[in-house]
């Protein structure tokens, strides 16, 4: 069995987006949309700050895989929240493809945890670059203002990246992690053994 090294420094930014989520709940709560701001842009950036650490210096493991997955959704939880709350306005006019992804979030969730019991900690290509694509349009929205332009691409990327996320669940026999798209899963269905045989330092 491979005992991971899990005390690492994307597994500290991801345990503080973990961290920080009552806080910035409460923010949501009180409706201080300039604290909101400024926390959920800190929570973007060190999203992608600890996917670049951990594969520039091999830091990839299955344990941060699954806590950058709950940090990733708790994340999104508070952006989709913060932007009922603050720009209720800009959703009326062009919310559907808004709530399309949401609900394809939630159902491949839904899908994941019952084929596998747990949250997918799947990490595809596709999947990720949405979230870069999304946390610039969180940032564009709340600190420069709504480009629909950009916003139609965004959330229709993430749609087809939640579709091919999908489609990977339902072709995957067992529990992975980092599968990186449908593409390698087809070609490779053994790529997902390691999570089976690795054993999570507690």
């Amino acid at each position: 069995m491979v005992k991971e090294k899990i005390y690492n420094i994307p597994n500290a930014l991801s345990a503080y987006r973990l961290f920080i989520f009552p806080f910035v709940l409460f923010l949501l709560f009180r409706k201080n949309e300039n604290l909101f701001s400024i926390f959920i842009a800190i929570n973007l950036f060190t999203d992608f700050l600890d996917g670049f650490i951990a594969r520039t210096f091999n830091m990839v493991t299955q344990f941060g895989a699954r806590l950058d997955s709950l940090a990733d959704y708790g994340t999104y939880l508070l952006a989709f929240y913060g932007l009922f709350v603050f720009k209720r306005d800009d959703l009326n006019a062009h919310g559907g493809i808004l709530y399309l992804f949401i609900l394809l979030l939630v159902l491949s969730q839904i899908i994941h945890i019952y084929k596998f019991g747990t949250f997918s900690s799947l990490h595809l290509y596709s999947f990720k670059t949405t979230g870069y694509l999304q946390g610039v349009l969180f940032i564009l929205w709340f600190f420069v203002g709504f480009f629909p332009a950009y916003y139609y691409f965004a959330m229709g990327f993430g749609v087809l990246a939640e579709l091919e996320l999908i489609t990977t669940m339902l072709v995957l026999k067992e529990k992975c992690s980092n599968a990186r798209g449908i593409y390698w899963v087809l070609k490779d269905r053994k790529q997902c053994k390691s999570d089976r045989s690795s054993t999570v330092l507690n």
